[in-house]
């Protein structure tokens, strides 16, 4: 039960909301596409009315943490990256945070998981990554299919790590890379620099196929220098 005397203002009752509900999830042990009490329910358990409980799972939906659907229960959501991902957009879009500092996070971040890849991937990944790099190959002039197969590379790559942690900051960073992924493309304008650029992910592809995390993160470190000096040619900072 909420006290809501207590709770000051509505937005300090919606706030101890959320959280009740949230430790509801946790001590009922519910996992993703379990369903949660009733908007109604949970008003009478917590003593507080229906649309404190509306905002409060409006909150969760917007942290990625519930699912919402018109007619049917809220459900316990699949972790994903959505949530990251709008974070880290704001904070380019507010200059609050750099592209020089995205790629130096992402080149820390994924240096590991190209380690941890080509120690722990399976036969199926190893070839899902080899195949995302020959794609790249294959199409490259269509900026816009390599451009798809080269973060679906990144991302089986940071599954192939086992950690899921991994996996969803990887793709936390796809709406920020898909904006500057096409610069970075058109600042190389000769046809052998693309080609090396592609080159560079069938080789790491390689690496982790054959087991050898030496030679995996020696090669993604030097795809993330270049691809940094890229940007910072192009005027990103």
């Amino acid at each position: 039960m909420i006290d809501e005397k207590n709770s000051g203002n509505g937005s300090n009752l919606v706030g101890d909301t959320v959280g009740a509900i949230t430790q509801y999830i946790r001590s009922n042990g519910l996992g993703p596409g379990d369903r949660l009490l009733s908007e109604t329910k949970f008003a009478k358990e917590l003593d507080v009315s229906r649309s404190v409980v509306r905002e409060a799972f409006r909150s969760l939906a917007a942290m990625r943490l519930i699912n919402l659907s018109a007619g049917k229960r809220a459900t316990v959501a699949q972790l994903d990256h959505g949530a990251m991902s709008l974070m880290i957009e704001h904070g380019v879009l507010t200059e609050q945070i750099s592209i020089q500092q995205i790629y130096d996070v992402r080149r820390t971040i994924e240096s590991r998981t190209v380690t941890l890849a080509a120690l722990r991937r399976t036969e199926e990944e190893a070839q899902a990554i080899r195949t995302h790099a020959g794609k790249m190959m294959e199409f490259i002039d269509e900026p816009d299919r390599v451009m798809e197969h080269d973060l679906a590379f990144h991302q089986m790559i940071a599954q192939a790590s086992r950690n899921p942690v991994f996996a969803m900051t990887v793709g936390a960073f796809q709406g920020i890379s898909r904006q500057s992924w096409p610069i970075g493309w058109r600042m190389r304008r000769q046809q052998e620099l693309r080609m090396a650029m592609v080159q560079n992910h069938i080789d790491i592809a390689d690496a982790i196929a054959v087991g050898d995390p030496q030679k995996a993160v020696s090669l993604m470190e030097v795809h993330f220098d270049n691809s940094t000096k890229v940007l910072l040619d192009a005027g990103l900072t």
